[in-house]
């Protein structure tokens, strides 16, 4: 008899520690963004520098990253190599904003075996515009188990009738698009 209730005691730890680790690589990407949009005065920290993007993405996004990153936004400052291919904030969507409000973050079904976390905040709260201030933004990524740990395949951000992919940007960054 003892036995079926400590098999369930064990299945929901086993279940509630898989359930909290799928979203750390994504925690650890709002972390930085929010650090990033606390000050004008913050150190920004970049989410694809070498030692975050071999932890928290795929091997499938990393290989992508690489290729795109050979393609900069803009020219790099210390000429040590690749740069970042965006010019903006992948998150946000922008080169400007408020600190971010409300961070939000919840886990669903996703495709092809990924899981989909879905971060919502709002990234204008700072702003008198009532109808920007109140704007949330929704991010959304697919994160799936590779070597045994949970990394972040793509990014997606939703926009008026629209969602867009990460993957798919810097694929027509890599070419020339």
């Amino acid at each position: 008899m003892r036995t079926l209730p400590l098999a369930i005691a064990l299945s929901f730890v086993v279940t509630s520690a898989y359930a909290a680790d799928v979203t750390d690589p994504v925690n650890e990407v709002m972390k930085v963004t929010e650090k990033n949009w606390e000050s004008n005065e913050s150190d920004w920290k970049y989410l694809f520098d070498t030692d975050p993007l071999a932890r928290l993405y795929s091997k499938r996004f990393q290989s992508i990253y690489k290729e795109a990153a050979k393609h900069p936004a803009y020219d790099d400052e210390d000429n040590k190599g690749p740069s970042d291919p965006f010019g903006y904030d992948v998150i946000t969507s922008s080169q400007d904003g408020c600190p971010l409000k409300d961070v939000t973050t919840t886990t669903g079904p996703g495709k092809s075996g990924a899981t989909d976390v879905k971060v919502t905040f709002k990234q204008w709260a700072c702003l008198d515009d009532p109808a920007m201030k109140d704007t949330v933004s929704e991010v959304h990524f697919d994160v799936i188990q590779e070597d045994g740990r949970s990394v972040i395949d793509d990014i997606h951000r939703v926009g008026e009738d629209e969602t867009d992919s990460l993957v798919d940007e810097m694929n027509s960054i890599i070419k020339g698009e």
